[in-house]
């Protein structure tokens, strides 16, 4: 499990993180949603001990990061890919994260088979691809067989099996139990992966509820009708007292009535219809509806490319680490 308490990072005058208050849980999937910018990356790093809070609190399952003995046996994450030397070979890379945190030898095999990189463990990582370094980084996070694991941007650079397996590796670690927090933009590969999502915004938490309700509350729901006989389906809809909004292609779109109820209305009328669908709000329309106030950097607005919520990497680690 983790808990933040009132977690809050100032980088300089900048707001990264906000009081923010939350729980995962074991046994579920939660996505952790946000525009760039919203401190996603800042919050994950508080998380493992990276980055110092300004104020507030973050225990992983009832401890900081920092009191933590062997960590990689209580909490594994990914957060940046091709994160080693590339001198080494996937295997040796491994192997020192297991000999410094008391690992077997044997896990280091293990976990190459169970990510798919046993025919290349011994290649120096200089060479992977985008997809292997995600491969090889997940690999790392399961090291330890953790309890808690946390994947920021897990499908990277994943083709369409990687990330098919990727979403049932996560699934089963839940299932196991564990504790799965998982960030990603993809808000398609998130719908069918998460079952529990946090969303922030400008370092402030926006929501923490399920995939459905979340959905339910922050997007819109329609029938989508198709017919031949445009003029007289408008003409019934009008007496019935329906709204409908006529789409670019042809449709019409009705917020306000029911499938079935709109197909009698149809066949009451002798209405040809080709389509009557209902439509289930995405959580992509969701996201947007909810974060819309909320979005720092606008590709229209000319500004210049956004830079991370989190300074340079000299800068964070002296601030992180108290130097």
């Amino acid at each position: 499990m983790i808990e933040l308490r009132a977690l809050t990072k100032h980088f300089g005058e900048k707001v990264a993180v906000d009081h923010l208050t939350f729980t995962v849980r074991p046994g579920i999937v939660t996505g952790f949603l946000g525009p760039n910018g919203a401190g996603k990356s800042t919050t994950m790093r508080m998380m493992l001990g990276l980055d110092r809070p300004t104020a507030g609190d973050v225990r992983i399952d009832g401890k900081h990061y920092a009191d933590l003995h062997d960590p990689l046996t209580n909490i594994g994450a990914l957060l940046e890919a091709k994160a080693w030397h590339p001198g080494r070979s996937a295997y040796h890379h491994l192997l020192c994260l297991a000999q410094s945190n008391r690992i077997p030898a044997q896990r280091v095999h293990e976990v190459l088979d169970t990510v798919g990189l046993t025919s290349v463990a011994k290649k120096r990582t200089k060479g992977f691809s985008l997809g292997m370094g995600q491969r090889l980084g997940i690999a790392a996070a399961l090291l330890g067989d953790p309890r808690v694991l946390l994947f920021d941007e897990p499908v990277n650079g994943l083709d369409p099996e990687g990330i098919h397996w990727i979403r049932n590796l996560m699934k089963g670690l839940a299932a196991q139990g564990r504790t799965v927090f998982v960030s990603s933009h993809l808000m398609s590969e998130m719908a069918l992966t998460a079952d529990h999502l946090v969303v922030i915004g400008q370092g402030r938490l926006l929501a923490d509820t399920s995939m459905a309700e979340f959905i339910a509350r922050n997007s819109r729901a329609f029938v989508r009708i198709r017919t031949p006989q445009p003029e007289a389906l408008r003409d019934a809809l009008h007496t019935a007292g329906i709204n409908a909004v006529a789409s670019a292609d042809g449709t019409f779109e009705v917020c306000d009535a029911q499938a079935a109820q709109l197909g009698e209305l149809a066949a009451e009328h002798r209405i040809v219809l080709h389509e009557l669908s209902p439509q289930r709000a995405s959580l992509e329309e969701a996201f947007m509806r909810l974060t819309a106030e909320t979005v720092e950097y606008h590709a229209h607005d000319g500004e210049p490319p956004p830079e991370q919520d989190r300074p340079a990497w000299g800068e964070g680690w002296r601030q992180g680490r108290g130097a």
